[in-house]
């Protein structure tokens, strides 16, 4: 039986052990894979369909960076400090993502699917930052400088401390989460998302989220970090509310059953999502992806999963400013209350 591309938890519980297990991966110099993925890099975890993990992840700024912007030094994550003189110059880049992992589940290859539980996300620090820089973001001619804002974050009322009489909702997610592209890539940047996913920074990726990713590479090398405490959609200075978060997830490997795109879905909704350095063309893209799914999965024919679309989807724009830009469109579940 073919399981849908959009597993239901029961439909996909199928495909874990009877004993699942769980496991904690700190960030160190020796679990972190800075700004890049990579099919050849060797997996710092390797565990079985139905585990769970529970991953911690660091910002991505440096101590002398936080300290410059008002960061008290003893505020600084030991760990953050740890992997800035621990990992050497050879291994990082091209990207400058510190990225935890790779896990590898076991037995997965290329042509599997990986389905990824976003089960919870936990602030690891009491801060976060924003900042723009000459050359990078959106409106770059505009703002030819640099700045850099600390934010504290009240974890009590979920809320950053943007300015005066201005809190900021928080909705915590991971920037960047992803498996290592096919080999043919060699080591990615870690910063524009693609057919691996990788920095997505898709707001939507909260607890609660499953996201189904396409298997390139042996073991699928899962990766996360890119902590965000909150981002409005583009995130156009290119930055969030930049923070460390830990994550709990759980991994369910879908063998030979290929995904030809990333989707999600959320409890309300099915995502689907497209990539490309024309904002057009990655809008073509999520629009075939979920097209495809309503083919597939809801039985529809193209021409009303196309109506369908125009008429109860939302097409939105995730990130504006990672070289690639990120397109997701939404499709209510409710439309298929009676179904």
């Amino acid at each position: 039986m073919r399981l849908p591309l959009f597993a239901t938890l029961a439909a996909a519980t199928l495909a874990a052990p009877l004993s699942a297990e769980t496991y904690e991966l700190k960030a160190t110099p020796q679990t972190v894979a800075w700004g890049h993925y990579d099919a050849t890099d060797k997996p710092v975890l390797t565990i079985r369909s139905g585990d769970t993990v529970v991953i911690h992840t660091l910002l991505t700024n440096s101590p002398t960076g936080l300290e410059k912007a008002g960061v008290a030094p003893a505020d600084v994550e030991p760990a953050l400090r740890a992997v800035f003189d621990g990992v050497p110059a050879s291994a990082r880049g091209p990207g400058g993502h510190i990225l935890t992992g790779p896990i590898a589940i076991a037995g997965a290859e290329p042509g599997d699917m990986l389905e990824v539980r976003i089960r919870k996300i936990d602030l690891a620090i009491p801060y976060a930052y924003n900042a723009f820089r000459y050359g990078a973001g959106f409106l770059t001619d505009d703002f030819p400088y640099a700045r850099m804002k600390i934010v504290p974050l009240d974890a009590k009322r979920m809320v950053g401390r943007f300015a005066p009489g201005i809190d900021v909702p928080l909705a915590p997610f991971f920037g960047s989460m992803g498996v290592a592209p096919p080999p043919s890539f060699g080591r990615y940047d870690s910063a524009p998302p693609t057919i691996n996913g990788g920095n997505m920074d898709d707001k939507a990726l909260v607890a609660g989220t499953i996201l189904f990713l396409p298997v390139h590479a042996a073991g699928a090398l899962f990766q996360v970090g890119d902590g965000h405490a909150a981002q409005g959609n583009g995130e156009v200075d290119i930055t969030a509310l930049e923070t460390s978060l830990t994550g709990t997830f759980e991994f369910v490997l879908h063998k030979k059953a290929p995904l030809a795109y990333l989707r999600a879905e959320t409890p309300k909704a099915y995502i689907a999502m497209g990539f490309d350095d024309d904002l057009s063309n990655a809008t073509r893209k999520a629009l075939r992806n979920m097209i495809d799914f309503l083919v597939s999965e809801k039985g529809m024919t193209r021409d009303d999963a196309y109506m369908l679309v125009s008429v109860a989807g939302d097409v939105e724009i995730t990130e504006l400013v990672d070289h690639n830009k990120g397109v997701h469109v939404v499709v209510p579940k409710a439309l298929f209350a009676r179904r």
